[in-house]
């Protein structure tokens, strides 16, 4: 039997060794902001379907989990853009503001709120109408905001200018609490009744009662806390950011910074991967151009994957199977296949694909048909 004999003989047996993908079937709706466009790419072909031109750039890209509708925000004209998930076309368009800074999709699943810099408001938008029926005045510039659980509250804060406003949303009314703290991304913990809050000014994690405001410990941290990726069962919060190659493992509930871990090169966003065999924290590090597996269990790194230039967010697919990493400087998709991550002394894992997608991606949204 000759070479040529041998290597197609073992080809096929890893192949056969291994179950195939098969894909999902719906669409990965990318955010690309430096394009002004969203690609709608096939998860079943792997190929981007559809480029849909916008008129400004878009940041931020919601999908809604019943309904077949994707919600893009453009923040430099303020608009809000419903597109239509299975004819992959722009539906309804609407202005809430000169400019807008982020979004999110209520608990209820019936509106969006949009946090606005010009003028500083939190604005209700009606899905069923796709109109603003309402809004609560910010006291500045917005950075980031929550919504509680239960739908009735937000936390915004506001970075450098300082504090944290706590907003009835029933009876729009707002109460700033943490005066003179710089407080950047902020998270309701998963009952409600706490607020989490990084304060990049002292690198700590304030965790604040959320009925009354008061502060009910402040975390040290041995990163800056930028980036926060909360577990599926909220009982866990992972935290990046400038200052140490690590990710910090909190238990909100019992108030405890558990572990600092080393995974990779100034490690940023985050996702988490759980499936009945594997529970897993992907870690993408923009300066190495590759994302970093820990096992959180154990919570130790055990494969890494080259994915390209500057991955700056990751969003998986609803059944958990696909890993989608954004190359903000490449313009692409590395796809991770979960199945295919295993833990080697090489601590490799293998690209399932390259998907080209445009210029400047930054968000993703997975929506099934």
């Amino acid at each position: 039997m000759t070479r040529r004999h041998l290597l197609a003989s073992a080809l096929i047996v890893a192949g056969c060794g291994r179950k195939k993908g098969s894909g999902f079937p719906g669409y990965a709706f990318v955010a690309n902001d430096e394009a002004r466009a969203v690609a709608a790419v096939d998860l079943t072909a792997f190929a981007v379907a559809r480029h849909i031109r916008l008129d400004a750039a878009p940041t931020a890209v919601v999908a809604h989990p019943t309904e077949r509708a994707v919600y893009v925000l453009t923040p430099a004209s303020g608009q809000i853009h419903e597109i239509d998930a299975a004819s992959l076309t722009v539906r309804r368009s609407v202005r809430v503001a000169q400019t807008a800074h982020s979004v999110r999709l209520s608990p209820s699943k019936a509106e969006l709120w949009v946090a606005c810099s010009n003028p500083r408001q939190l604005v209700r938008i009606s899905l069923d109408a796709m109109r603003p029926d309402g809004a609560v005045p910010l006291p500045d510039d917005p950075f980031d905001f929550d919504i509680a659980p239960d739908g009735k509250h937000a936390a915004v804060t506001f970075g450098a200018a300082g504090s944290l406003a706590m907003i009835d949303l029933e009876s729009r009314t707002s109460r700033s609490y943490a005066e003179g703290r710089n407080l950047e991304r902020v998270r309701f913990r998963s009952d409600g009744r706490a607020i989490l809050a990084g304060d990049v000014g002292t690198r700590a994690l304030a965790i604040l009662d959320a009925p009354t405001g008061r502060t009910v410990v402040n975390l040290p941290l041995a990163v800056r806390p930028d980036n926060f990726c909360v577990k599926g069962d909220g009982g866990q919060l992972f935290i990046t950011g400038e200052g140490m190659d690590a990710v910090v493992f909190v238990y909100p509930y019992n108030t405890e910074v558990a572990e600092t871990v080393l995974a990779g090169r100034a490690p940023g966003a985050m996702a988490e991967c759980l499936t009945p065999d594997v529970n897993y924290l992907l870690v993408a590090n923009p300066e190495a151009g590759d994302v970093s597996v820990v096992e959180i269990e154990t919570r130790r790194v055990i494969a890494v994957a080259a994915v390209g230039r500057g991955p700056a967010c990751i969003g998986m697919t609803p059944d958990q199977q696909y890993a989608l990493v954004l190359n903000r400087l490449s313009g692409d998709i590395a796809v991770i296949r979960i199945a295919a991550i295993a833990a080697t002394r090489a601590k490799s894992a293998p690209l399932f694909t390259m998907i080209p997608v445009g210029s400047g991606p930054v968000s993703v949204a997975v929506r099934g048909v």
